[in-house]
């Protein structure tokens, strides 16, 4: 088509997926976690407590005591090419981006930090996607995650003029394609282990109890996640006990339980001594998995009496990992790729 004279040049249009993942800070130091987290937990959706009682503990304590703990956390993970959880979702981006070819444009962001989802969207709609996938990468829904990072698409959409069609991910907590993909992984790296664990713990990040009864679905299909992929499993290790619990917990709210800490002691000190510990909740590994489970589990465990200890990677750019990726974007992109 021959464009009118002086008409502006604009891009030939194409379809567009952006990956969504929690977030993380720019550096491994006390002052790029105190941005994070001050971003991170001023979000309504995540602490569910009003303003004037929560603001004077965000601003007066936590943030002044916090942030060097955390620092000294990520810098215990902290690799070459940043957090693990920075590095993991890029990967991801470029394995899907392979796998999908030109057609689409494959780019990934993070509700909180950088790259941040206003600045990822711009760019796809910038390069000519007029229809754009928004991924979280949250296998189960809660309003913490899933909602919030929805909350944030909608008010990116609501500063642009010529808005782009938009499709959202679903939570995938039991989709055929997930649970097989676990399956594969984890048995993968079961067989890999120089021992053989009595107990496989599915370790999922924590909520406060309160949101469950508020109507959250994310305590269920955590549980759901768990038994299918228990269920899975049971053909080739039938003699291993699996187990479901939760982690981070933060605060002196009642937490959803059991607690992966306790139960870690609770397992040592009543004899089993080989153990392993999967996170079926992450799609990539991040701070929660490779030091609050991997190094502090760790310690706790064999603290407990406990001898033999592996964390399992999550799902990451596994091959499995990837091609249940793949599955899931090509299903909401159909009619559109």
């Amino acid at each position: 088509m021959t464009l009118p004279a002086g008409h502006p040049p604009f891009a030939a249009p194409k379809l567009g997926v952006l990956l969504v993942n929690l977030g993380t800070p720019d550096a491994p130091t006390a002052s790029a976690v105190r941005r994070y987290l001050k971003e991170f937990l001023s979000d309504r959706r995540v602490v569910e407590i009003p303003r004037l009682v929560w603001w004077p503990i965000l601003n007066g304590i936590i943030l002044n005591t916090r942030p060097r703990k955390s620092a000294h956390a990520y810098s215990q993970v902290w690799g070459p090419d940043g957090s693990p959880l920075a590095a993991i979702t890029k990967g991801q981006a470029e394995a899907l981006q392979a796998r999908l070819g030109d057609a689409v444009m494959v780019r990934w962001g993070m509700r909180y930090g950088n790259p941040a989802l206003g600045v990822e969207l711009q760019a796809l709609k910038r390069a000519g996607c007029e229809r754009i996938l928004f991924a979280p990468l949250y296998p189960q829904y809660s309003g913490a995650t899933t909602a919030t990072a929805i909350d944030a698409l909608g008010a990116q959409l609501a500063a642009m003029r010529w808005q782009p069609a938009i499709r959202t991910l679903p939570p995938y907590y039991d989709d055929p394609a997930h649970i097989e993909a676990l399956r594969e992984d984890t048995a993968r790296q079961l067989r890999a282990l120089p021992f053989e664990p009595e107990v496989l713990l599915l370790s999922f990040h924590g909520m406060p109890e309160r949101t469950l009864h508020l109507g959250d679905p994310y305590h269920c299909q955590c549980r759901k996640t768990a038994r299918l992929l228990s269920e899975a499993l049971a053909g080739e290790f039938p003699a291993l006990r699996i187990e479901t619990t939760f982690q981070s917990r933060f605060g002196r709210a009642k937490w959803l339980e059991p607690a992966t800490d306790a139960v870690l002691a609770q397992e040592g000190a009543k004899g089993t001594r080989r153990l392993a510990i999967a996170a079926p909740g992450f799609s990539a590994d991040c701070l929660e998995t490779r030091e609050e489970l991997a190094i502090r589990g760790r310690e706790q465990f064999e603290a407990a009496g406990g001898t033999e200890f592996a964390a399992l990677d999550c799902l990451n750019t596994s091959e499995a990992g990837i091609g249940m990726l793949e599955a899931l974007v090509r299903c909401e992109l159909a009619g559109w790729l």
